[in-house]
């Protein structure tokens, strides 16, 4: 990792630069997909499909009999564990639903304000070196929840045109009936504009390479929503003396072993322990399957030496982090100044891979400094909040020269009229 110590505010971009590539980097390869998958349909998710996973499918969607014979392959410990999961998740997530919100603004003027869900919502799941089933949880759970009517799911197949039957059992279980074998752009240009196989949708979720998330990004032109930019994986962490050294820098490699391009950093008014943690990271990386993958994400992290809580704080804000992670042992001042992090884990037994797995807080998350802006996804990411009004003839009475009058103001005489007619009426 590189050692940065007291870095001067003029140099923090710098610093903090993430080592991702920018939308114009590959947009015009986004475009391209998009433009076969919107001329071409099925025949291009074919021809992508090949290129770019290997696999030759003739039937994109997944059968009943492929998610059967998932359902055997799956461990009962594990599919014990995804159900404690799916447990928590679920109960996180539907106390986050509110009643509706009305008020009398004045007497006579009645409005409210109610969530109804999205009809139809696209759910991305990343499929490659590691078939993220949990995000099927954190994707279809707050769905159900908030009522949307159509789910439909893609994720890349392996070299024999495979789904991980893991992914099969976790989507089956949360009720997800309509299962694609396509990943990449691809996916998100089908689900942006419709094939002949994988509907159309009004809303896309999910996380991604940086090539989902520009084709995310790029799908917002033509008329489809999504959660956020989420891009490749990233952690923050602040610790001092009264951190476990080890338990950092097995956070620290538990983001790193995302992918070569994901990011790790620990800011700490201790030298001792970025030593320690630096020499943890080194012991425990060993022995990870993924080592080639955490070593390639932690060249490209830093370990950040400050020589005060509010220089700390505020390089903290300025970076943004998806995940944010707090072992101090003045928490409350890091919790009360913290304004931009996706999601915060606070202590020592308060390990990331909690939120990503089993804790029940969502784990699809704003990265690349986006969280200054955007919000993780809950269960308002699956729904629109509609305004409703009624007014009464008292009502029209109370507001309605002050309507005029702002119309009036504005040139807008129909409008003024609207309210006129209404007015006049109740004189007769």
């Amino acid at each position: 990792m590189n050692k940065i110590f007291k870095p001067a505010r003029e140099d923090w971009q710098e610093v903090l630069k993430r080592p991702t590539q920018t939308v114009s980097d590959i947009e015009s390869i986004v475009n391209s997909v998009f433009a076969e998958v919107k001329a071409n349909g099925n025949n291009a998710l074919k021809d992508y499909t090949e290129k770019f996973d290997g696999a030759s499918i003739t039937n994109f969607e997944v059968t009943e009999g492929e998610i059967a014979a998932a359902f055997a392959l799956v461990p009962l410990a594990l599919k014990k564990a995804i159900q404690l999961a799916k447990t928590n998740i679920y109960n996180f997530h539907q106390a986050q639903k509110t009643t509706k919100v009305e008020i009398e603004t004045v007497a006579g003027v009645h409005c409210w304000q109610e969530k109804r869900p999205i009809q139809k919502v696209g759910l991305y799941i990343p499929g490659g070196t590691a078939p993220l089933f949990s995000t099927i949880l954190m994707l279809a759970v707050p769905a159900a929840i908030a009522g949307c009517n159509d789910v439909v799911l893609c994720t890349p197949p392996n070299s024999e045109a495979e789904i991980n039957p893991v992914i099969l059992y976790t989507a089956s279980l949360c009720g997800v009936s309509k299962i694609y074998k396509v990943g990449g752009i691809q996916a998100i240009a089908a689900m942006t504009f419709g094939t002949e196989s994988i509907p159309q949708v009004y809303k896309i979720f999910g996380p991604g390479n940086q090539y989902v998330t520009v084709a995310k990004q790029i799908a917002t032109k033509h008329g489809v929503a999504i959660d956020m930019p989420a891009g490749p994986s990233e952690l923050l962490v602040v610790a001092d003396d009264s951190a476990n050294a080890a338990f950092v820098a097995s956070d620290l490699l538990s983001q790193a072993e995302h992918g070569a391009d994901s990011q790790v950093i620990l800011v700490s008014k201790s030298e001792n322990l970025i030593d320690a943690v630096e020499e943890e990271i080194q012991k425990q990386i060993q022995v990870l399957p993924r080592k080639a993958i955490a070593e390639k994400a932690i060249a490209n992290s830093k370990l950040i030496f400050v020589d005060n809580d509010m220089s700390a704080i505020d390089l903290i804000n300025e970076y943004g982090p998806e995940h944010y992670i707090i072992c101090v042992e003045n928490e409350d001042l890091y919790l009360n100044n913290i304004k931009n992090a996706g999601s915060v884990f606070i202590g020592n037994y308060t390990p990331e891979s909690a939120g990503d797995y089993a804790s029940g807080t969502n784990h699809t998350l704003p990265t690349n400094g986006y969280a200054k802006q955007y919000s993780g996804v809950n269960l308002d990411s699956f729904t629109k909040s509609m305004t409703f009004q009624k007014i009464n003839e008292q009502g029209i009475k109370n507001i309605g020269e002050a309507i005029e009058l702002m119309a009036a103001a504005e040139g807008l005489q129909g409008h003024k009229n609207a309210v006129t007619l209404r007015l006049k009426s109740l004189k007769e």
